[in-house]
């Protein structure tokens, strides 16, 4: 996951140029803007919005006692202190002069004589009814002081307008509304542009043509975003490099003869370093023939590698037959019961016969040794060279019987694609890519992290 984090941030070249040109066609002929739900607005959605009320409940009317309630509370038998009911001493001495009444009879108000503290009471009651009425209908604020009590006749609580509070999230954001999606329907002309598009990140006529072919099927007249195209071309590539992606295979033999081949400067030496050093962690004994002999300091820069992965490094004077090297670095593989014997190679253009034909006597060579030998041929190649890779595979491969990949640079390019160009066209196995100089800047070859760092899927 480390190195797939490291990829992405390397690839950025690539995904970019993607990114750039896809959003470029999708603008160019968007048809339908389209608003989707994004991860704040389901958030909001998951719950019911919450209901703020500014007012306090009031109990319902019923819940308030009628006059001849009070009255019956107040002029009962059981009820002996008058300013437990919230009376005044002097209305109680009234109330304490009159005949007691009769609870069951219902007519008592109307047959006995008015009594002038009912009267009173009745009239307090009615005033503050109307009081509350008139507040009720006035829009205006009461004043300070006022009596500010609902209407008993209401059936319903008295509250002001809702007020719906949004989440969080979005009063944080300050967010009201879900940022728009654009789309483009899939027609002939944005698949000659995505056709256009591929082909410029080196994918090759070919690859990209069949790519967007089996992009599109099922899906003409389709209405799609830059994320659902870049989600359709990075499943088409992780298909495509899906039965290349082999790590290099070990074998029983001892010692299993790996020869690295490649052009001037593709990075043979630090691919040897690199390697040495994980099957060195792995547990196996490696050696490291330094074939070399033609450029400058190649000896040299091999021997640090060397003493980074902790691996002897056998070489031979400047200018030395790299043949002869290698059947001597064969004798004393087998000799210490080495697993790996690793072959470093000069570095030479494929269209020079002269030095291809030496690399030829280099497998002759080992081969007295061992017939089966090499037993893996690993041509490493520089992903900034584009389509020139392919060539080189195909001279490497006629010539010294390549058996995998290994591509490096690819931090260094914006054409990326050409490593789905080899896969779909050689189907040769890719054994290990290379995004940097550190000796853990080499994995195994994963086609989904692949596609997703190519494509720049999911660094939006």
């Amino acid at each position: 996951m480390a190195f797939f984090k490291k990829l992405k941030d390397k690839l950025f070249k690539s995904s970019s140029k993607i990114d750039e040109g896809l959003e470029a066609i999708v603008n160019e002929g968007a048809i339908e803007v389209r608003v989707e739900p994004d991860l704040l607005q389901s958030e909001e959605q998951k719950s019911e919005p919450t209901i703020v009320l500014d007012q306090v409940k009031v109990p319902h009317a019923s819940a308030y006692p009628t006059v001849e309630q009070a009255l019956e509370s107040e002029l009962a038998p059981e009820s002996q202190t008058a300013t437990q009911n919230n009376v005044s001493n002097g209305f109680a001495k009234e109330l304490d002069a009159q005949p007691t009444l009769n609870k069951n009879d219902q007519k008592w108000r109307s047959t006995a004589a008015p009594n002038p503290a009912i009267t009173k009471l009745d009239n307090e009651i009615q005033k503050t009814s109307r009081e509350v009425e008139k507040q009720d209908g006035s829009n205006s604020k009461a004043k300070p002081g006022s009596l500010k009590m609902p209407s008993l006749s209401e059936p319903d609580l008295q509250t002001e307008k809702p007020i719906v509070k949004k989440g969080l999230l979005s009063q944080f954001l300050g967010r009201k509304d879900v940022s728009p999606v654009i789309k483009r329907a899939l027609d002939d002309d944005m698949l000659e542009q995505l056709e256009e598009l591929l082909i410029a990140t080196d994918m090759g006529v070919d690859t990209a043509l069949r790519v967007t072919a089996n992009m599109a099927e099922g899906r003409m007249g389709k209405k799609l975003s830059v994320k659902e195209i870049k989600e359709l071309l990075a499943n088409e590539i992780a298909r495509i490099m899906d039965s290349v992606a082999k790590p290099l295979p070990i074998y029983s033999q001892k010692p299993q003869v790996v020869l690295v081949v490649g052009v001037n400067g593709s990075g043979k030496t630090t691919t040897i370093g690199k390697l040495a050093s994980q099957f060195k962690a792995a547990g196996k004994s490696v050696v490291i023939a330094a074939g070399d002999t033609f450029r400058a300091a190649a000896v040299e820069q091999l021997q640090v590698w060397g003493e980074r992965a902790g691996v002897p490094v056998l070489t031979a004077p400047e200018g030395s037959d790299p043949a002869s090297l290698a059947y001597d670095a064969m004798s004393k593989a087998q000799e210490e019961g080495a697993d790996l014997l690793m072959i470093d190679t000069a570095g030479r253009l494929q269209n020079r016969g002269d030095l291809m034909e030496e690399l030829a006597k280099i497998v002759r060579v080992i081969r007295k040794k061992d017939i089966s030998a090499p037993h893996n041929t690993l041509l490493v190649l520089d992903a900034t060279t584009g389509q020139n890779a392919l060539s080189q595979v195909k001279v490497f491969q006629d010539v010294s019987d390549v058996s995998g990949l290994v591509m490096t640079k690819l931090d260094g390019t914006a054409k990326g694609g050409v490593l789905v160009a080899l896969a779909d066209r050689f189907g040769l196995p890719i054994h290990a890519i290379g995004v940097g100089e550190q000796i853990d800047d080499l994995s195994p070859f994963d086609p989904e992290d692949f596609a997703a760092a190519l494509t720049g899927l999911g660094q939006k």
